[in-house]
C-alpha cells in the first residue's frame, strides 16, 4: 500500500523558470558550471555552488550552511515562492529526442522506503548515503526528486490527461532542448483518488535516486530519535518523488573504467579472460555488443569482444542474468580484485548521455587514467523490477535512466 501526499512547493516563478532550473551539480563540467552562472544570476547553481560568489572552492559543513543561506537569500528576492495549499503537480517532460515523460510529482514515504514498498534495485555507497543526509539536514530542503515507477494506470493516466487540458503552470524549453511543463493539482477530491489508486499498490519502484531516498531514509530514523514527540507527520517522514508510469522509463547502460590490471600483464590478462570468455580482437574497430551476455572491451589501443561461455558461469537467481552483475562476477571481482563496488576508487563509471560510448571508453584509456574500459546492453525494465522483487540488489550504476530531472523546478522543505 504506497502512500503518498501532497505538499507546499517552493518554486519559481513562472517568468523565470527556465532561468532557475539547472541539471543536477554533478552532471556539469567546471567550465561549463561557470559559464552558466557567470550570465545567469538566475541559475540554481548558484545556491548550491555558493563558493561561486568567492571565487574559492568551499566544502563540507560549511558549504551546507552557504548552500542554505543563498537559498533563503532566493526567498527573500522573491525568486522562489510558496505554495498555499498542498498540492500534487502533474510534470511532462519532452526531450530532444522527442521522448515524452509524463508523471506525478508528490511527497513518498520514508517508511515505505523502510518496509520494502518502495523497493531497491540497486546497491548505493555508505559514505555517498551520509554525506547527502548531513547535506539535507543543514540545508533543508531537497530540490530534485527521486525518480519512482508504478505499474501503467487508467485512472491515473486517465487524470493526468485531463489535467494536462489545463492551462500549464509551467512551459519552457532548456539549452539541451528538453521542454518542461507542469500542472498544479489542489482540489482536494483529485488529490484523494490519485492517492487511492497508490494505496491499492503493493510496490512501487526507484528507478533512479537511489542515494537520495537512501539518505532521506536516514534523515527521518535520525529525527525520529532525536524528537520526542514524534507523529508522523513531520516533513521529514517522506521525500520528494517523481512517480512515473514503468511504460515511460526508458533505460541506458553505465560503462565500467579500470585504473590497473591488479598486476597482471596484459598477456596474463587475456588469458584469465579466456576461462570464461570467447575473446576476439575487433583491434581498430569500435565494437558494442547488442546481444545480453556480450561485453566490449577496450585494453591498450585494441577493443575486444567478449562472449560469455554459459558453461563457464551459473545462472541461479535474476541478478545472474544481469549483464553488470556478470562482468563483476567474472572480472572486476575474481581477477581485478575489486571486491566491493562501493567503496572501492580503482573503477569509475561514465555514461556519455547517448553518444556513442566506445568513443568515451577509448578516450578514457587512452588518457592514460585508466587501464581498461568495458561496456554492455542496457538491462531491462523487467530485469530491474525482477531483481527489486527478490529483493537482490544490482551493483552500483547498472542502470543509467531517463528521464532526467532538473533542480529547483519544485523543493520540498524538511
Amino acid at each position: 500500500m504506497a502512500k503518498i501526499i501532497p505538499f507546499k512547493a517552493v518554486r519559481p516563478t513562472r517568468a523565470i523558470v527556465g532561468l532557475v532550473a539547472s541539471r543536477s551539480y554533478q552532471s556539469y563540467t567546471i567550465n561549463e558550471r561557470e559559464s552558466r552562472m557567470s550570465y545567469n544570476p538566475y541559475s540554481f547553481l548558484h545556491i548550491v555552488n555558493p563558493g561561486y560568489k568567492y571565487d574559492q572552492v568551499i566544502k563540507g559543513e560549511e558549504r551546507y550552511k552557504l548552500v542554505k543561506n543563498r537559498y533563503l537569500e532566493f526567498k527573500e528576492e522573491g525568486v522562489f515562492i510558496t505554495d498555499k495549499k498542498p498540492a500534487l503537480y502533474v510534470y511532462k517532460i519532452v526531450n530532444r529526442h522527442n521522448q515524452t515523460f509524463n508523471g506525478i510529482i508528490a511527497a513518498t514515504s520514508a517508511e515505505d522506503y523502510e518496509k520494502d514498498i518502495i523497493k531497491k534495485h540497486e546497491d548505493t555507497i555508505e559514505s555517498r548515503e551520509k554525506t547527502f543526509k548531513n547535506y539535507l539536514k543543514t540545508v533543508g530542503f531537497n530540490a530534485e526528486p527521486v525518480l519512482l515507477t508504478y505499474p501503467d494506470n487508467t485512472i491515473i493516466e486517465d487524470i493526468i490527461t485531463e489535467t494536462q487540458k489545463k492551462h500549464a503552470e509551467y512551459e519552457f524549453t532548456m539549452t539541451y532542448k528538453d521542454t518542461h511543463y507542469l500542472w498544479k493539482i489542489d482540489d482536494e477530491a483529485i488529490i484523494k483518488s490519485i492517492q487511492n489508486e497508490f494505496e491499492k499498490m503493493n510496490t512501487i519502484y526507484i528507478a533512479d535516486g537511489h542515494h537520495r531516498s537512501a539518505s532521506s531514509h536516514l534523515l527521518c530514523q535520525e529525527e525520529k530519535k532525536l524528537n520526542p514527540n514524534h507523529n508522523g507527520s513531520e516533513s521529514y517522514n517522506f521525500f520528494m518523488s517523481y512517480l512515473i508510469p514503468e511504460s515511460d522509463l526508458v533505460i541506458h547502460e553505465f560503462n565500467r573504467l579500470v585504473k590497473d590490471l591488479n598486476g597482471l600483464t596484459k598477456e596474463a590478462f587475456l588469458i584469465k579472460l579466456d576461462s570464461v570468455f570467447r575473446i576476439k580482437n575487433q583491434g581498430n574497430t569500435p565494437y558494442k555488443p547488442t546481444k545480453t551476455h556480450h561485453f566490449s572491451m577496450y585494453l591498450d589501443g585494441e577493443f575486444y569482444a567478449l562472449y560469455l561461455r554459459k558453461s563457464a558461469y551459473e545462472f541461479k537467481t535474476s541478478l545472474d542474468d544481469l549483464d553488470a552483475y556478470i562482468l563483476y562476477k567474472t572480472i572486476l571481482k575474481p581477477i581485478l580484485g575489486i571486491k566491493d563496488l562501493r567503496n572501492n576508487n580503482r573503477i569509475e563509471y561514465s555514461h556519455t548521455h547517448g553518444k556513442d560510448e566506445t568513443v568515451n571508453i577509448k578516450a578514457s584509456v587512452d588518457s592514460g587514467e585508466f587501464k581498461v574500459g568495458f561496456g554492455m546492453c542496457a538491462a531491462t525494465v523487467n530485469q530491474m523490477k525482477q531483481i527489486a522483487n527478490d529483493g537482490l540488489k544490482m551493483p552500483p550504476k547498472s542502470t543509467y535512466i531517463l528521464p532526467k530531472l532538473r533542480s529547483g523546478i519544485t523543493i520540498y522543505e524538511y
